[in-house]
């Protein structure tokens, strides 16, 4: 019997069909020209795009609901939390920290707290673990001109002596807004890092001359983001570093 037309093999060929197009369906195709990852993007900066130029969509502004419409628990608990200062839970009252976030959002009412401690976590993650690769190109977007030249020299400098870096990250135990600044129509907020690594330095025979591979270090880094408050680009670039 020719076992092309086997049942059993066009079984398990209708099956590989099927499992392809579900995961394009969810992966989606790759065409070369994707924008690089922004870990600041919220979930709706992809509609902030409007068919006018003139006209940017801000997330979260939904339509009024009509006067008749009957109003849920939801709303309340909506309301509830839109009464609440926007600086609890990431500062003292009174503190200078909450004093810069009640501006910020005056300056910029799309800007969260909370969103951007995630988007700021995720780029720490991202940039130490570009350096420790090498990988210029996944740093260039993530940093401004200053810091990139600083890093990139770095980088070239360890290939030159034909070093390597070995650098696992364990994760981040803290990361608070130490300080939030408006200047010029630019934002600037410092982070302090709190996180875990293994990190060290092997020359070019393997050899550690900096750090341990086995051992878990504390580190402490205050990193300033910044960005214009009033621009349509929404990335926040990493503008100074400094160890605590």
């Amino acid at each position: 019997m020719n076992q092309v037309f086997d049942p059993f093999n066009i079984i398990i060929l209708a099956v590989a069909v099927i499992i392809f197009f579900r995961l394009r369906a969810v992966l989606g195709t790759r065409t070369g020209n994707e924008k690089p990852f922004d870990p600041f993007a919220g979930e709706n900066d992809d509609a902030q795009t409007s068919s006018s130029d003139n006209v940017v969509p801000l997330p979260g502004r939904n339509k009024p609901a009509p006067a008749n419409a009957p109003v849920s628990d939801d709303d309340d608990d909506e309301d509830e939390d839109e009464r609440k200062p926007v600086w609890q839970g990431f500062a003292r009252k009174g503190s200078a920290v909450a004093k810069g976030i009640e501006n910020l959002v005056k300056a910029d009412n799309d800007f969260s707290p909370r969103e951007f401690l995630g988007g700021a976590r995720m780029a720490y993650e991202m940039i130490v673990n570009a350096f420790a690769e090498g990988d210029k190109q996944a740093l260039k977007p993530l940093l401004s001109r200053e810091v990139y030249d600083g890093f990139a020299a770095a980088i070239d400098e360890r290939k030159k002596l034909q070093h390597t870096l070995e650098s696992k990250f364990v994760g981040i135990n803290k990361a608070d807004i130490s300080k939030i600044s408006i200047a010029g129509g630019d934002a600037q907020v410092s982070i302090k890092f709190v996180s875990d690594l293994i990190t060290a330095t092997l020359d070019e025979e393997g050899r550690v001359i900096d750090g341990d591979p086995t051992e878990i270090q504390e580190i402490t880094d205050v990193w300033t983001f910044e960005r214009p408050v009033n621009s349509r680009d929404p990335n926040w670039r990493l503008v100074a570093t400094e160890a605590d």
